[in-house]
């Protein structure tokens, strides 16, 4: 009767043990299909965007030539005989810190008024409208935009003075990526300050704190990393966006723009502008301002990170990049000494048998 039940135990952990490699196996395969897309797309825009600054193309004067790279990275003005990035770099970031500015005040408080202030009713009717407003296409942001910001742009700019194209702006396409980043934060930020834990409110108010000074003292400050990690990925949606931004900031040639109410133009925008009918050097040179995006990306996430880890954990000195590095150099060490060794022994068994 024991052998039987050894056996069937036996048999059970057995076929578990088959389940968890198969199911092992197939989450492995589904990691590798996502990181290969993920490689292909950057490997594919990397190739396609060196192209103009190696191949030779027949230009609109009907000369051969290609794209002088430096021109494209200093450039200020993005025409058919010179394709520069700058100015398109500059209004990007400048586009982005505006809309971040109006987002990120309003979101945090969103989140703070539907997690801690208002009923529960309320908080979650709230929360849902925001979750459809994460879903809307940003071709409807866009519309929304030209048939509504741009118009209230255009008629504040006239009662001050200030002569507008039909109220295409820089602070239009801030408005609508800034309507397009407060889903996201908000909802990143609620999920935060929820998982903040309920003894540091409660000791808070225990100690005479107000609701407010709780709020703002405790709560965000515990829900810190959450909230930088939701301004982290509204500021990259503000960054990708083309399609909305591109209906309403007036997509201009030249630039930099600082104005508020002129226009202007982004990296997606120009991306976007006209791609379907492009041809040869002007549908190539695309790719490089892709580069240029995938890079700006990366670097503000890396700063944003920084922050984070500096404002969450102020006390830890060492970065992990340098301490990957610092392990890969002594592994290296390591591995070079052994080989040393190996060699030095190889060589002393060499000359014993010469002697003998």
């Amino acid at each position: 009767m024991k052998t039987l039940n050894e056996e069937k135990v036996i048999k059970n952990s057995n076929r578990k043990a088959m389940i968890d490699k198969i199911v092992g196996f197939l989450f492995l395969f589904v990691c590798i299909i996502s990181a290969s897309i993920i490689i292909f797309t950057i490997f594919f825009i990397i190739y396609e965007g060196i192209n103009p600054f190696v191949n030779q193309y027949t230009l609109d004067d009907g000369t051969i030539g290609n794209q002088n790279f430096w021109g494209f990275l200093t450039g200020l003005s993005y025409g058919e005989s010179n394709y520069g990035s700058l100015f398109l770099v500059i209004n990007t970031l400048y586009v982005t810190l505006l809309s971040a500015i109006i987002s990120i005040p309003v979101s945090i408080l969103t989140s703070i008024f539907i997690t801690r202030i208002a009923p529960k009713i309320i908080g979650e009717v709230f929360k849902t409208g925001i979750e459809i407003l994460a879903s809307v296409p940003s071709v409807i942001y866009g519309l929304f935009g030209m048939g509504v910001i741009c118009p209230l742009i255009r008629d504040l700019a006239y009662g001050i003075g200030i002569q507008t194209s039909g109220g295409l702006s820089v602070i239009s396409g801030a408005i609508v990526l800034a309507m397009m980043s407060i889903p996201t934060i908000t909802l990143v930020s609620i999920t935060s300050i929820q998982s903040v834990s309920k003894s540091f409110i409660e000791g808070s108010l225990a100690l005479g704190a107000t609701n407010s000074e709780t709020n703002f003292k405790v709560v965000l400050k515990g829900a810190t990393s959450g909230i930088i990690s939701g301004i982290i990925l509204g500021i990259g949606r503000a960054l990708g966006e083309a399609t909305a931004v591109s209906l309403v900031i007036g997509n201009a040639f030249s630039g930099p723009t600082f104005n508020i109410f002129g226009i202007s133009s982004t990296l997606t925008s120009i991306m976007m502008l006209g791609i379907g009918e492009a041809t040869g050097l002007s549908y190539d040179i695309r790719f490089s301002l892709g580069i240029m995006l995938m890079l700006i990306i990366v670097i503000i996430n890396l700063i944003l990170n920084y922050v984070k880890n500096k404002i969450t954990n102020p006390f830890k000195k060492e970065n992990k990049v340098l301490a990957y590095v610092k392990d890969g150099v002594i592994y290296l060490k390591a591995y070079f000494n052994k080989n040393k060794n190996n060699d030095n022994e190889e060589n002393k068994n060499e000359t014993k048998d010469e002697n003998k």
